[in-house]
């Protein structure tokens, strides 16, 4: 991995650890906790986004974790799943939980695959955690590797909004990602957005599906 910093170190390591292990739940105990949060689950969000797209396009997930995301596009019938995490950790346990996807260790600022070689690249909570000044490294990385969608869902603020995570600063922020993806390649173009207000707060996270 050819870039390393604050956070990745962090994500290397125990906190990343620590976050696999705090997360390790069945695709239905996933859409119950999506379902309180949101009043709609994480299967029905897919479904609303992807339920069109041929289920044999490649898709790779930049942050797979133990490979949760990925699963559920699995339930989907999605066929050729690939992803990257930078916990090896995660990655082990992702081998001992779920089959035929294909998830190794990687960095966002490094994705070990050739141009365009995906048809759909996503993240999901993943470009959060990365500082404002190296998310432009991050994102060129995943606009590189995709032929034509790009897929999220991140925390949602106006503007870049630094917030403590675990009591730590430096590891969190909250931003308009689908705009800084537009800003930064104008020949992209907004497919579907939806925005995600929590049932208990005023927090809100935004899933948004884009195309080249």
């Amino acid at each position: 991995m050819s870039r390393e910093t604050k956070q990745t170190k962090k994500w290397m390591g125990d906190l990343g650890r620590k976050y696999a292990e705090r997360n390790a739940f069945t695709l239905d105990e996933s859409n119950e906790k999506y379902k309180e949060k949101y009043g709609i689950n994480k299967t029905e969000l897919n479904e609303l986004f992807l339920k069109n797209l041929n289920k044999n396009i490649r898709i790779l997930e930049v942050g797979s974790g133990i490979g949760k995301q990925l699963s559920f596009l699995q339930s989907m019938d999605f066929k050729n799943l690939y992803g990257i995490e930078i916990n090896n950790y995660a990655v082990e346990v992702s081998k001992i939980r779920i089959k035929d996807i294909n998830i190794i260790q990687g960095t966002a600022f490094d994705i070990p695959f050739k141009n365009e070689y995906f048809d759909l690249v996503f993240t999901s909570g993943m470009l959060i955690h990365i500082a404002p000044p190296d998310l432009k490294n991050a994102l060129q990385e995943i606009f590189r590797c995709t032929k034509k969608y790009i897929w999220g869902l991140e925390y949602y603020a106006d503007k870049h909004t630094p917030i403590e995570y675990q009591g730590q600063k430096n590891l969190l922020w909250k931003a308009n990602f689908p705009q800084v993806y537009l800003d930064l390649f104008p020949s992209l173009k907004m497919i579907r957005m939806k925005k995600l207000k929590y049932l208990n707060s005023d927090n809100i996270d935004i899933m948004f599906l884009l195309e080249k």
